[in-house]
């Protein structure tokens, strides 16, 4: 067990899957100023004081005088949705790698089912796997035995290594 220093106390540092080595400070700091932001852009946009709220242009067609800030207000838009989504991406990034660990061994769960139901039937035709009355039967279950035992122990080998 290796040890680090955060902040002038020693805490243990484990390697093991189930700890996320993520600073509780970080999610709290990429929230908070993620928040901050955006509520600070869409404040100015509807107070109409921001960089982002430009003077309406006027367009006078058959003595109608209509104002034309749509274009401004579109983009106001799209940046706010881009600080939320870079905000809700940073909250989320550090429960990315444990969340694929566990789709990774529950695809290795599921990928040994098969091994389950097709090995007693492997068992019970081994002696016809040459000549036999049921060698087809022999052929097939160890064929899906093989394929799907690879795909549940490479499954768990990913996510033992990620």
């Amino acid at each position: 067990m290796a040890f680090s220093t955060l902040r002038w106390k020693i805490v243990p540092k484990c390697h093991c899957y189930h700890h996320i080595e993520v600073k509780p400070q970080t999610i709290g700091r990429v929230l908070g100023v993620g928040l901050r932001v955006v509520s600070r852009m869409a404040g100015q946009t509807l107070r109409g004081d921001g960089p982002h709220a430009a003077s309406p242009q006027t367009i006078s067609a058959q003595g109608q005088a209509r104002t034309v800030n749509a274009g401004v207000r579109g983009r106001a838009a799209g940046q706010t949705t881009r600080g939320v989504a870079r905000g809700v991406g940073g909250f989320l990034r550090p429960f990315k790698r444990v969340g694929g660990k566990i789709w990774l061994e529950v695809t290795g769960v599921f990928f040994l089912l098969p091994v389950l139901v097709f090995s007693p039937v492997l068992w019970r035709t081994r002696f016809s796997f040459a000549h036999g009355p049921d060698h087809r039967t022999f052929v097939a279950s160890a064929i899906v035995v093989a394929i799907f035992l690879y795909l549940g122990v490479s499954s768990f080998w990913r996510a033992r290594r990620k």
